[in-house]
């Protein structure tokens, strides 16, 4: 069974649209726009996490902003405390997994500065609703800053089953990069074996005293500039997509930590396009795909 992801965005019905028409910085246009609201409103909206920039999540209140790109802003304080899930979208729901749409920007899990504004918190308000005794389990995760579809477990059981048994139950994981550059080859496929340093940075060392990472990848369209390349995961490491493609010469757009010189698209030029897997309880095959970005596309025409 397939399903499809809509871009992921909040209930319309309380939703501010605005379309950019000069350079500015993000704070001063909407200080700009919503004129009825005060200085202190606007900054909590933007550092709650409820201001779009085209395709990602912005909270930074001096991020330039560019002709032609749309800043959504989600007004209803209502519906953000009771039932509008922020920077994500549910694909898939039963009684034993959820599966969503994550916004670039949305933090898959609490660090220390963040507790709140995470995919799962809003995922455990959201099924606590019904029965205050529900709760989540994150199966894997997402970098902050990478967009596209994550599967939780509503259950410890499942999870487990579901991290246990993770090579054998996952048919497909498919994601899209933006990355640097024109790849010489149309495909190709990136082994080696990763480690982490110390500041936590993940680097392909030749020898097995590391994890082994295997990437496949196909170029879809590219430029002078940027290539969009479809990849797919034979192994799933921390990193490992960003890791691969900077060892080919071509880092991700906008990914500093692994060599990228450029950010045209304000956000990191990766996204989860499709997971397929076997449902842990009643082994039907599911594929949920969900669009690539359309700032991706754009760029590599």
């Amino acid at each position: 069974m397939s399903y499809k992801g809509k871009k992921a965005t909040p209930n319309r019905k309380g939703t501010l649209n605005f379309k950019v028409e000069d350079n500015k910085e993000l704070l001063p246009f909407l200080l700009e726009k919503m004129s009825s609201r005060s200085r202190n409103s606007v900054k909590s909206i933007l550092t709650r996490g409820q201001v779009k920039v085209d395709d990602h999540i912005e909270t930074k209140h001096n991020y330039s902003l560019r002709p032609g790109q749309i800043v959504s802003v989600l007004k209803n304080k209502v519906a953000v405390k009771e039932s509008t899930l922020i920077g994500m979208e549910i694909l898939f729901e039963d009684d034993s997994i959820i599966v969503i749409q994550k916004d670039a920007g949305l933090l898959s899990i609490a660090t220390e500065k963040e507790k709140r504004q995470t995919a799962l918190h809003q995922l455990m308000e959201h099924v606590r609703r019904d029965d205050p005794r529900n709760r989540v389990f994150v199966v894997h995760r997402l970098d902050k800053e990478t967009s596209g579809v994550m599967l939780f477990a509503k259950s410890e059981k499942v999870k487990h089953k579901l991290q246990d048994n993770w090579k054998s139950m996952v048919k497909e994981r498919t994601y899209v990069a933006l990355v640097e550059g024109t790849l010489k080859q149309s495909d190709g496929m990136v082994k080696s074996y990763l480690k982490e340093s110390k500041t936590h940075k993940m680097f392909s060392i030749p020898d097995k005293n590391g994890q082994l990472a295997i990437t496949h990848y196909r170029k879809l369209q590219s430029n002078k500039q940027f290539s969009l390349v479809e990849v797919k995961l034979e192994t799933g490491r921390k990193n490992q997509i960003r890791v691969h493609m900077s060892d080919l010469g071509h880092p991700i757009v906008g990914d500093k930590k692994y060599g990228a010189k450029t950010n045209e698209i304000g956000r990191l030029g990766l996204h989860a396009k499709i997971l397929s897997f076997t449902h842990p309880v009643t082994g039907q095959l599911l594929l949920f795909q969900s669009d690539v970005p359309k700032s991706f596309m754009n760029k590599s025409r």
